[in-house]
């Protein structure tokens, strides 16, 4: 699924995260557009009133008000119209427990955010780059977290 142009749809409560992750788009070679929705209620209507016009992937954080991100994920997995979707966890935490739990619920890959801007530019250009190459499919779970 290379393409020379991604939609992407950014799900994070943490302002400072979404200017970063917006402001690190700019700065890398891979074209996107991106959305942001600021909690999983808000990523669930987003996805079922654009379900003819959903974006190419989700970065989903775990940590948001109303409904969380591993019960969006779940939810997204079992819906017919979106289980296909890929979604890139993009949480702080590197819990193992928790990246287990999201790695069996079906999540394209794990990248734990970085602090250093450099970094997550590198971080997020390689998962355009790099996930796309198996069309999105998760890898084994040695491949699953992202590094910059």
């Amino acid at each position: 699924m290379t393409k020379e142009h991604y939609y992407l749809l950014l799900a994070d409560d943490d302002e400072d995260d979404c200017l970063f992750f917006k402001e690190a788009l700019d700065e890398i070679t891979v074209s996107t557009a991106l959305s942001m929705v600021h909690d999983g209620v808000q990523l669930m209507e987003y996805l079922k009133n654009n379900i003819s016009n959903l974006p190419d992937v989700v970065f989903l954080d775990l940590n948001m008000p109303r409904k969380n991100g591993l019960e969006c994920l779940a939810e997204i997995k079992d819906d017919e119209n979106l289980k296909n979707l890929p979604i890139i966890i993009f949480s702080t935490s590197l819990d193992g427990e928790i990246v287990d739990k999201v790695y069996q619920k079906g999540a394209s890959f794990y990248i734990r955010k970085p602090g250093d801007f450099s970094k997550l530019k590198s971080v997020i250009e390689k998962a355009l780059t790099i996930a796309p190459e198996n069309n999105f499919k998760q890898p084994e779970r040695a491949n699953f977290i992202l590094q910059p």
